[in-house]
């Protein structure tokens, strides 16, 4: 399991939680090694794949009988697939794209999960060609499409669930009805299609472990429905949410395990479903640091905090500061000189690419231009993020290292 105390070094501005990337079974820190040794240019992300097999090892042990279904949107870098695939996963995906991804790189498509419920129809006939064979639903539009065009298929509905303790909640854009997800799987049976089970997501970077309670509930609500009706789903899907190590604290797996299997037995007893997870952030956010360098530092115009413009910003990269919704922790090359507040600010002629004013950082007054800062737990939901070119800023490189491997 990965120890998520605080680790030396790390400049916890605010404090984070997180074990640094790459401490992994007495290799110290081939991160770190890797960045000092090859110097790359900046901005660029280093992900270490022991820690990613790690991670997966520590949840495959946590929920033995459930189905791990790799979010490959939170990090799509191959090198981390193929680890993923060579550790047995399966794969949550969204898109052609990531269909074509895990299957060059050796995944079955048995083991693929087609969980966007936003797709077209000719994308659901491409799929089932290739021989994708579950797919996520919560309309009746997408579910004729996947009767007329992947007939025979598995499916399962996603309800709309609280996302309360959530750093980054979904809204209203997926999901229906527990009433609407029983009709929309007894259609699916009379269309021909299996009616699997149900799905649910209480939101990314979730701090709640109690949360699985409300799309467990919801999932048994449908399953007595449909059984009411002569159809038997059998699966629940338990979505995406379990944290990495930002800013602040999270819980560990284990306080998330506990109220998972409590949820199940008040809701299932001993008719328990079989279950599939989809964790994207848990598995990659822990794994990788994304080094950046100081373009300037410059005083505030109200003179009471310094702005720290980094070469990283909301568009190559660092999406998920929108709203401050995730905080990382930082590490710079001048740590453990005298401190102070700024803001952080990203490189590109843009207003909107700010990255910090609320949320309270405090980082050596010595730093300046040319220095590096690291943001910690930055391998979920960064280069993925990052865009193709604005302001002509190249997408965000990502490196692989294996803290596996002597040096």
């Amino acid at each position: 399991m990965t120890d998520l105390s605080a680790t030396t070094g790390v400049t916890d501005r605010p404090s984070g939680t997180a074990q640094e990337p790459g401490r992994v079974r007495g290799n110290p820190d081939p991160i770190r090694r890797f960045l000092d040794q090859q110097n790359p240019g900046t901005p660029c992300l280093v992900m270490d794949l022991a820690q990613v097999r790690d991670r997966y090892r520590h949840l495959r042990t946590a929920l033995p009988d459930a189905r791990i279904c790799y979010a490959v949107k939170a990090n799509p870098t191959p090198e981390v697939v193929g680890e993923l695939i060579a550790e047995g996963a399966s794969f949550d995906v969204a898109s052609p794209g990531e269909i074509d991804l895990v299957l060059a790189k050796g995944a079955t498509p048995e083991s693929i999960s087609y969980g966007n419920t936003i797709k077209k129809r000719r994308d659901i006939a491409r799929a089932h060609e290739q021989g994708v064979r579950l797919f996520a639903t919560d309309s009746a539009a997408d579910l004729t499409n996947i009767a007329e065009v992947a007939p025979g298929s598995q499916v399962f509905c996603r309800v709309l669930v609280d996302n309360t303790g959530s750093r980054t909640p979904f809204g209203r854009k997926f999901g229906c009805t527990p009433e609407q997800a029983a009709d929309l799987l007894v259609r699916a049976d009379e269309l021909g299609l299996d009616a699997c089970g149900v799905s649910f997501h209480i939101g990314s970077q979730q701090l709640d472990p109690a949360a699985y309670r409300h799309g467990i509930d919801a999932a048994a609500r449908v399953f007595a429905d449909c059984a009411a009706r002569g159809v038997r789903p059998r699966l629940v899907n338990l979505g995406g949410g379990l944290p990495a190590g930002y800013a602040g604290s999270a819980p560990p797996l284990a306080d998330y395990v506990t109220a998972i299997e409590a949820a199940l037995e008040h809701a299932f007893g001993p008719q328990r479903p079989e279950l599939l997870i989809e964790p994207g952030r848990f598995l990659v956010g822990d794994a990788g640091v994304l080094r950046s360098e100081v373009v300037l530092v410059t005083d505030s115009c109200d003179g009471q905090r310094r702005w720290v413009y980094l070469d990283i910003g909301r568009y190559n990269g660092l999406a998920e500061t929108e709203g401050e919704a995730i905080a990382y922790r930082l590490r710079t090359s001048r740590d453990g000189d005298e401190g102070g507040p700024v803001v952080l600010a990203g490189p590109t002629c843009d207003g909107d690419d700010v990255l910090y004013q609320r949320t309270h950082y405090e980082l050596p007054r010595t730093l300046r231009g040319g220095d590096w800062v690291d943001l910690l737990s930055a391998g979920a939901y960064t280069a993925s993020y990052s865009s193709v070119g604005f302001n002509g800023f190249t997408p965000l490189p990502t490196y692989c290292v294996d803290g596996d491997q002597r040096p």
